[in-house]
């Protein structure tokens, strides 16, 4: 009986003590969201959670400003350099990683060496290196400035050489037996066994080029060329009394990287399964 009332006891200070930290999480988001839906009289003299008179008019502007502030722009810019960066950058990483993973050549510890030690190094250290490259290519000022760098980025190889090191060689002996050439091994067998980690990649690729702040104020100069988290600053300073409308242009942002996580959510929990099956 003792161990019951103590059992219960560790499960109600647990789940107390989670939603707690949920809450630490969740309030400032709906401080935000709610925020947007005030008017900027009530934001100001209002420190109510919930808005008493909602209304729409902190979004209206941001889809249709087109002169120092065209937020949409902002938007689809951000869209196609997160989408663009995600698909090839995960594509490339899988590939990588695939060959450090499974093929055995000359160096290939030292290669793998090498990668590992540039995830500690400081990612500011690359920014000059990476100008002059997109400088002497000529695409300063463009998306391209801003998906190219991040295609060569180790630590997604480095994530799926680790689970690629993880599948069984039976695999490939099998598919080579039926007559499987490499490419067809790792498009065929390992991409559908690494599904959920490439999920999760994918996930992390997008939010860190979604939320990407200080590259892109390095090489973009042009408004209309900025990216959503770039230019929400330039936003606020031009409307700094006006709390609701800056918040309207967070909300905005927020929403993809929400969407992106609850669709990959699934994967995402199948991968930390499998990965504790596995240990």
């Amino acid at each position: 009986m003792n161990a019951l009332k103590g059992s219960l006891g560790s499960r109600t200070f647990f789940y107390a003590g989670m939603t707690l930290l949920a809450l630490v999480f969740v309030l400032p988001l709906l401080s935000m969201v709610s925020t947007s839906f005030k008017t900027v009289y009530e934001s100001q003299t209002s420190a109510s959670l919930l808005p008493e008179n909602p209304t729409l008019e902190n979004y209206l502007p941001l889809f249709t400003w087109t002169g120092s502030s065209p937020v949409m722009r902002w938007f689809f810019n951000s869209v196609v350099v997160s989408t663009t960066a995600t698909a090839l950058g995960v594509s490339f990483a899988a590939m990588a990683a695939f060959a450090l993973a499974r093929f055995s050549f000359p160096g290939r510890k030292i290669v793998f060496g090498c990668l590992v030690a540039t995830l500690f190094v400081p990612g500011f250290v690359f920014l000059i290196p990476n100008y002059i490259t997109v400088d002497s290519l000529g695409l300063l000022d463009t998306l391209f400035a801003l998906i190219l760098p991040g295609l060569g980025g180790a630590f997604g190889v480095f994530f799926l050489a680790g689970f690629f090191l993880g599948l069984p060689r039976e695999l490939e002996e099998a598919a080579s037996i039926d007559g499987a050439n490499q490419w067809r091994i790792f498009a065929s067998v390992m991409l559908p066994q690494a599904q959920g980690a490439i999920s999760t990649l994918c996930v992390l690729t997008f939010l860190g080029a979604w939320n990407d702040l200080l590259w892109p104020t390095y090489v973009l100069f042009s408004q209309e060329n900025l990216t959503l988290t770039a230019g929400l600053p330039l936003l606020q300073s031009a409307n700094a009394s006006n709390l609701p409308l800056a918040m309207a242009g967070s909300v905005i942002s927020a929403v993809p990287t929400l969407v992106v996580f609850v669709l990959a959510q699934r994967k995402i929990v199948e991968s930390v399964a499998n990965v504790g099956l596995k240990g």
